[in-house]
């Protein structure tokens, strides 16, 4: 995992294209859907700049975002202050959360799961999500297909042009593991002209989705549904990304 040290100055920019709204009013709807909890409090797993803890929060959430990048943490509470929102904002790796209390209702968003870089890892933060969990309340993920790292990322560069910033995003992908090395170089103009250039890396790895239902077992959340490309229809073969619905199996 990254802290993302030069990517978070540029992150909210070169991710303007996202629906953070749509993406909160889609979570909203499948929490709506399955809720079975009192527990108002939402936690965000990597939230990153801390575009959809707002976005949850203005929908009446109790909004605790988690994040190991300072740098990510920094931009997110600059946007609390302004938008006057209450949110908690906690340094911490998602693989070790500590919380204060029970959590009604988990998210983890856009592709964060895939940031981790083994099994093993994907486990801890299953079992520290169950650990905190509310009885029956909910976790809501995404991640990244294994067609999506093998067919769209793979060995392909991709560039991104703002009017402050051109980044060239190089990816390359190990058939092996299906992990993705990504290689990052931003261009910045300077208010003299001039133009810096600064470089960040980081990788993602697709997990099979019978490795991720058989690690929520094993962890005491159970699989109450399971969406393609941010639907309400069953993954396809051709889905990017797959957002997952568990229930934690604690009782009362």
């Amino acid at each position: 995992m990254s802290g993302y040290s030069v990517f978070a100055r540029y992150y909210d920019q070169l991710t303007a294209n996202i629906d953070y709204k749509g993406r909160a009013e889609y979570f909203g709807q499948i929490i709506r859907r399955f809720d079975q909890t009192d527990n108002n409090i939402l936690l965000d797993l990597a939230c990153g700049t801390g575009s959809i803890s707002q976005e949850m929060a203005r929908q009446g959430f109790d909004v605790i975002g988690v994040d190991l990048s300072d740098e990510m943490l920094g931009i997110a509470i600059e946007k609390k202050f302004d938008s006057g929102l209450n949110i908690q904002y906690l340094c911490q790796d998602m693989r070790n959360i500590d919380m204060f209390g029970t959590i009604g209702i988990t998210i983890c968003a856009l592709d964060s799961i895939n940031h981790l870089s083994t099994a093993e890892d994907v486990r801890q933060v299953f079992e520290k999500v169950a650990l905190f969990a509310e009885p029956k309340g909910l976790f809501i993920f995404d991640v990244n297909t294994l067609y999506k790292h093998r067919k769209i990322l793979a060995n392909n560069t991709f560039t991104y042009e703002t009017d402050s910033v051109y980044c060239v995003w190089e990816n390359s992908l190990d058939p092996k593991t299906d992990e993705v090395k990504m290689e990052l170089v931003f261009f910045e103009k300077e208010e003299n002209g001039l133009w810096s250039r600064s470089s960040d890396s980081f990788s993602e790895k697709a997990y099979s989705e019978e490795l991720i239902e058989q690690l929520l077992d094993e962890c005491g959340l159970e699989l109450v549904a399971k969406y393609g490309d941010d639907s309400f229809e069953p993954p396809k073969e051709d889905s990017q990304r797959i957002v997952y619905v568990a229930r934690s199996r604690k009782t009362e």
